[in-house]
């Protein structure tokens, strides 16, 4: 998949004295960092023409396409450039972990400060778990059972969970208030997904209103 249309080419960038540019990976989905690696021309110009993450090992002083070996790959959606022109982030929907340790993101070990969770990580990960849970539908998992009874189930669980989570907001519960919630984007989760859309279409959906709204105060 090429992701340059055919009236854009790529911009002058400001490679370093080994021609290599600094690129930054995230989960286009959920904002999460992934990892820090480097691209040479050939690098761009094959992630740009596939579509796949491509890098520069300075270790090997070759060309790498994440995943050859691995089977951890990564889709590019979009190629970004800084303002200085000297730093790539790629956009990315990861297949499988982006670190050689197993673990999804390079950076998970903290230095300073306290690690909080991101909403969408979290949220993304929910998402993850319930698509594989609905492709296998293996006997334990709720999700399978849910699936089973029936959309008109689901549906039902959405507005049971709403409801909760109304009370216990009302009540002044914050607790139950924070379990009913969690629970209500689980289901709404399960909802979306047997209908065939995910929270990436409702992010466009929201995306697109706040520019609508935004376009007419401006």
């Amino acid at each position: 998949m090429n992701l340059l249309t055919t009236d854009r080419e790529i911009p002058e960038l400001s490679y370093d004295e080994r021609g290599l540019l600094p690129v930054v990976t995230q989960d286009a989905d959920s904002g999460e960092v992934l990892m820090l690696a480097y691209a040479d021309r050939q690098a761009l110009e094959k992630t740009l023409a596939t579509g796949e993450a491509h890098y520069f090992s300075r270790s090997r002083q070759e060309l790498w396409r994440k995943g050859a070996t691995s089977g951890n790959t990564q889709q590019v959606t979009e190629v970004r450039y800084d303002c200085d022109a000297d730093a790539l982030l790629y956009l990315v929907r990861p297949a499988g972990p982006a670190c050689h340790t197993g673990r999804r993101s390079c950076f998970y070990r903290t230095m300073a400060g306290e690690a909080a969770p991101s909403p969408g990580a979290v949220l993304a990960l929910l998402e993850r778990v319930v698509v594989d849970r609905l492709e296998r539908l293996p006997e334990s998992s709720y999700v399978a059972r849910l699936h089973k009874r029936g959309l008109g189930y689901t549906a039902q669980k959405v507005i049971e969970e709403a409801g909760e989570s109304i009370i216990a907001a009302l009540e002044g519960k914050d607790e139950e208030l924070l379990g009913e919630t969690a629970d209500l984007l689980f289901h709404l989760t399960v909802l979306l997904h047997e209908r065939g859309t995910g929270w990436r279409e409702v992010a466009a959906t929201l995306l697109a209103r706040h520019e609508e709204r935004a376009a007419g105060d401006s």
